[in-house]
């Protein structure tokens, strides 16, 4: 039986602010995008703020309506990744098992673990809060079960700043009366479908027929039917093994609409020169370019183009400017993305876990 638990850092954008400027967390606040660009979206926001009912992803718009004296925050992913490596370096002090789950989430396998620490993993997983918040001034709130999915779940619970246990010997008595989308990749269109079949709850889905759940989701079906049942076998990934990232992207909305495709070709470049600049500092090449196409009447156009390897940008950008050429249908453009996908890293390395009890070193 393995000991998983699943770290989620609270509100984490809005508490990095917090931590930044202490006089935040006296006021309600929100992390959000620049409203005069017209991405006014709210990214995260403080417990205050959560009083209001505000939500993530809401309008600023709508959010100020809630609560006019809402203190806004640009946000700032380079401090955002810097708190997050700080803070998985802290897991890493108790199992060489964390395998990242986003910027702010984090699985961490810690069953070799416990003996060495002389532990349970409700106990571990409350010492590691307590450090997180002792030495960088973050809470989490940390999922404690037999797998990772049940884990995730778990996360969800209670919130802020807390553990909460899964056992297995009492998981269905947890999880069977909780909604159904509280199950990790039960999204919205995915709930929907579930909704009009009767399936409310987890519980429900549990004892639902597995072959028709399967023939209206397909391996998606398979995959939350196994996880309403506890079943999920996916390991906990060693950091130093982590996989690849799928993409590296990079997106612009326009203050106003651009007509003049030169203007567009100007901004890919600049574009192409971030993803090429993150695709070198990450040890990374790419083997397909993509372009998305927002225009003003909100049409969204996505093509891709496979490539020789690279993560130069002048590849990278003759590659995009080509899609766009064939693909732009000389309406106004609201937004563009460029994305690199296929990625591989220059590393292949293997190191010996400190963990792993049954290691024959």
């Amino acid at each position: 039986m393995r000991e998983i638990l699943h770290c989620d850092l609270n509100s984490f954008f809005a508490s990095v602010e917090c931590l930044k400027k202490p006089e935040l967390k006296k006021v309600p606040m929100a992390v959000a995008g620049d409203p005069k660009l017209r991405h006014g979206i709210i990214l995260a926001k403080n417990e205050i703020a959560k009083k209001y009912g505000i939500y993530t992803p809401e309008t600023v718009y709508s959010a100020l309506k809630k609560c006019p004296n809402l203190v806004l925050v640009k946000g700032n992913y380079s401090d955002y990744k810097k708190y997050s490596k700080l803070v998985n370096n802290i897991y890493l002090k108790y199992t060489d098992r964390v395998e990242p789950f986003g910027i702010d989430e984090s699985f961490l396998d810690v069953t070799s673990s416990l003996k060495l620490f002389n532990s349970t993993a409700y106990n571990l997983a409350n010492k590691i809060r307590e450090e997180v918040k002792n030495a960088i001034g973050l809470t989490i709130s940390v999922g404690v079960s037999f797998n990772k999915s049940l884990a995730k779940l778990g996360s969800d619970l209670k919130k802020p700043d807390a553990v909460t246990n899964i056992p297995y010997n009492n998981f269905k008595k947890i999880i069977y009366p909780l909604p159904v989308n509280m199950l990790l990749y039960v999204g919205k269109s995915t709930n929907n479908v579930l909704q009009k079949l009767g399936i409310k709850t987890i519980g429900d889905l549990a004892t639902y027929n597995r072959n028709k759940i399967i023939k209206k989701l397909g391996k998606l079906g398979r995959l939350i039917h196994n996880y309403a049942n506890g079943i999920d076998y996916d390991d906990v990934k060693r950091y130093d093994e982590i996989s690849v990232p799928k993409s590296v992207s990079k997106g612009l909305t326009f203050a106003n609409d651009v007509s003049d495709e030169n203007v567009v070709i100007k901004y890919i470049k600049k574009l192409s020169d971030v993803v090429s600049t993150n695709l070198r500092k990450d040890n990374l090449k790419c083997s397909t370019v993509g372009i998305s196409i927002k225009y003003s009447n909100f049409l969204v156009i996505n093509r891709q183009k496979k490539i020789v390897k690279t993560n130069l940008f002048q590849d990278i950008a003759k590659s995009v400017i080509a899609l766009f050429n064939l693909n732009y249908n000389g309406g106004k453009v609201r937004a563009i993305t460029i994305s690199a996908t296929d990625l591989e890293s220059k590393f292949d390395e293997v190191q010996l876990s400190l963990f792993d009890f049954d290691s024959p070193w």
